[in-house]
């Protein structure tokens, strides 16, 4: 650490460089006014509302608010020189004003959706009583579920913010479409939709119904889409109009009118798109460094040859778990950045006590890739918690079954019992009784399957348990406590180390507006020590840490 008292190197290169731009000015006040220290200097940096003039005291750098600005012809022997100036940088100036225009939210910022209603009603309301955007866990949720939870959240948040997920269920169609229904008919002003390869027919339909011509003539979107991806191609889909045969399946079934039709071909089918990094959950582990150039570069690709009234934004989701994060993705170019796994950890999430417990304890590399229940034949993978559980593993290992028998019959008779021993807990029979129950009311046709293809069959026994292990970790399940799901990114791990050693360290103090804040807050107070860098001037290294000391809320 450099006492601010002895920065002497430093001034000479100030002077003959940083000093320039302002040499034509002096500052005139109080020299009791004049923060010094670190410590004085911290307090002056985080009003982060207040500009602060940087000034040469006898070799000595300060910061000040107060004080007026004079020509450097005055000839007061008071007069200071000015080596530059730290702008107010308040948390809500942080990203595209125009995000927070279209969603009226305080920052450029929502907390994501994570399945089973992990994000919960409560999380949502909170945040958007605080004037922030939180997106309902839908995924994985019936229809029934759902529905109950826009009852809770129109009722507390009549005018937002607020937004539902819209979970791609290619084994479950009907399921999506349903969702997708429900958000129509309830006026769902905002859909986050996930772990999409290509658009359905549910999502356009949500999309296309809430289109209208206002009597100016300008394009209104009443059914905004932010849209989660990690690739390209994907990317390049809600970059592009609705899918033609999509539009014409909707008009000809009547779901959308001839105006609706014609209106789809003048707008994308996202408004923004999160680009989801290395994070919990479905992901791709790519890095955000690389990710957000490659996307905003396609997005002003499409955007040329579009040209829509509207350019979509691009955010970024996927390790922001600390002030730095939130500051690098919009120095990157995101346009607003989005958390998940840290906000399971919340007192508000729909998780168990034990649960946010594990998830305090864990490090930056306990995390593991493990089967996904929705898209388990396939191969999908997604992002779970490793330190605690071990669902990891054994899920692996029913893809690893999957993959190498087509029924369970041909599963050797040793392995079959150590399956229903150590994983399952129960028979193959008795699951399977189960899973006829379940699939009965929500997907019939997946039993018809079943009862041709075996090795389907299978499939649902193996997803009942990777179905289960995430509500099991939800409601705290006991006996179950090492097949808890828990989906986690490293960020998980990076924010506990921020964390340690503050009041924030333990889980019943985290609260999901009280993190996000400091998260803005945090960045803001980096974007002023960054904003002094760029004009040469380093203030002393202790400066350059944000810790959540206090509430603030």
């Amino acid at each position: 650490m450099i006492p601010a008292r002895s920065i002497t190197n430093e001034t000479d290169s100030l002077l003959s460089s940083a000093l320039r731009p302002w040499s034509a000015l002096k500052w005139h006040g109080d020299s009791q006014t004049i923060a010094f220290t670190p410590v004085q200097m911290r307090s002056s940096l985080l009003q982060i509302d207040q500009p602060l003039w940087v000034v040469l005291s006898e070799k000595k750098i300060g910061l000040v608010s107060e004080g007026e600005v004079l020509s450097a012809s005055s000839v007061q022997s008071e007069n200071l020189p000015i080596l530059g100036i730290i702008p107010a940088v308040p948390w809500e100036s942080l990203g595209d004003p125009s995000f927070r225009r279209t969603y009226h939210t305080r920052a450029s910022f929502y907390a994501g959706a994570m399945a089973g209603a992990i994000a919960s009603e409560d999380l949502v309301i909170s945040l958007g009583k605080a004037g922030l955007m939180g997106s309902f866990g839908a995924g994985g949720c019936s229809p029934s579920r759902i529905e109950a939870a826009i009852a809770k959240i129109q009722d507390a948040l009549p005018n937002g913010p607020y937004a539902f997920n819209l979970l791609n269920s290619p084994n479950e169609p009907r399921l999506e479409q349903r969702a997708a229904e429900l958000y129509v008919q309830k006026n769902i002003p905002v859909v986050e939709a996930s772990a999409y390869l290509d658009i359905t027919y549910a999502l356009a339909y949500y999309r296309l119904s809430g289109l209208e011509l206002t009597p100016e003539g300008k394009i209104q979107v009443n059914h905004h889409i932010i849209a989660k991806i990690s690739r390209k191609e994907v990317a390049s889909r809600f970059l592009s109009p609705a899918p033609d045969d999509l539009v014409h399946r909707l008009l000809e079934e009547g779901k959308i009118t001839q105006r609706q039709a014609e209106l789809a071909r003048s707008i994308p089918m996202a408004d923004d798109i999160t680009v989801e990094a290395d994070s919990g959950g479905h992901t791709d582990n790519r890095p955000l460094v690389g990710l957000i150039p490659a996307i905003l570069t396609l997005r002003d690709q499409m955007q040329s040859r579009y040209s829509y009234s509207q350019v979509v934004r691009i955010g970024a989701a996927g390790g922001i778990a600390t002030p730095q994060a939130v500051l690098a993705a919009f120095t990157l170019g995101a346009a607003y950045v989005t958390t998940g796994s840290i906000n399971q950890a919340c007192v508000e999430a729909g998780t168990s006590e034990q649960t946010r417990n594990l998830l305090a304890q864990a490090e930056m590399a306990d995390v593991a890739m493990a089967p996904a229940a929705d898209m388990f034949e396939m191969g999908v993978k997604v992002q779970v918690l490793k330190r605690g559980t071990m669902f990891a593993p054994r899920a692996s290992k029913l893809y690893e079954i999957y993959s190498r028998y087509t029924t369970w019959e041909e599963v050797p008779q040793a392995e079959r019992d150590r399956l229903e021993k150590t994983i399952f807990k129960r028979t193959f029979d008795e699951i399977w009784s189960d899973t006829v129950k379940f699939f009965t009311d929500r997907d019939p046709a997946q039993l018809v399957r079943a009862e041709k293809d075996p090795h389907h069959k299978m499939a649902l026994v193996f997803r009942w348990y990777l179905g289960l292990s995430s509500r099991w970790s939800n409601t705290g399940e006991e006996g179950r406590e090492m097949d808890y799901q828990i989906w986690c990114g490293p960020s998980m791990g990076v924010f506990n180390e921020w964390v340690r050693g503050t009041y924030l360290e333990q889980p019943a103090n985290r609260h999901v507006v009280d993190v996000t804040l400091h998260l803005f807050t945090g960045a803001a107070y980096l974007s002023r020590l960054q904003a002094a860098r760029l004009q040469g001037i380093f203030l002393p290294a202790d400066l350059n840490r944000y810790t959540p000391e206090h509430p603030l809320i």
